[in-house]
């Protein structure tokens, strides 16, 4: 199960502790918001694309989505999300748990500078019910992030 393999990466950094669990499901961005009783934009969710056949996951804030422009800009191709099919084959979690933490080896992680507007975020931790509070430069940190791009634009309607 994902979430055991995020506990036990964050087991290193003695953070396994900072996880939270929920009762209900926090899968999306609005569910994950009403587990914590915070806003949607502070939601750090995590994106899975291919770029030159190679998984990538960019992690944004909840209130944005990809700006194709740019994201063609900086990767030098169209967005192509990854199929539900290929999320947890490649990633190594599987959607509505799909995190920066404890991913396959082969799997770059970019950090999107929507994210920048926060003191704190809350990622997923494997699961489809399950949340971690962080820095961002804890964030940072612990995703192993390969660097900060600007890829996204902010969703008025969230």
């Amino acid at each position: 199960m994902s979430i055991e393999k995020v506990k036990e990466y964050f087991k290193r950094f003695n953070i396994a502790d900072k996880i939270q669990e929920f009762e209900t499901s926090s899968a999306t961005v609005e569910l994950a918001a009403k587990a914590l009783s915070c806003e949607e934009k502070r939601i750090a969710k995590s994106l899975s694309f291919k770029v030159n056949d190679n998984p990538i996951l960019i992690v944004t804030a909840g209130d944005s989505r990809i700006d194709n422009k740019k994201f063609k800009e900086r990767f030098q191709t169209k967005a192509k999300m990854l199929s539900p099919d290929e999320v947890e084959s490649l990633i190594g979690h599987k959607i509505g748990g799909v995190c920066p933490f404890a991913v396959n080896e082969n799997v770059k992680i970019y950090l999107d500078d929507s994210l920048k507007r926060f003191s704190t975020v809350f990622p997923a931790c494997g699961s489809s019910n399950s949340a971690i509070e962080l820095a961002i430069d804890e964030l940072e940190k612990y995703s192993n992030s390969t660097e900060w791009v600007s890829v996204c634009k902010l969703n008025e309607s969230v």
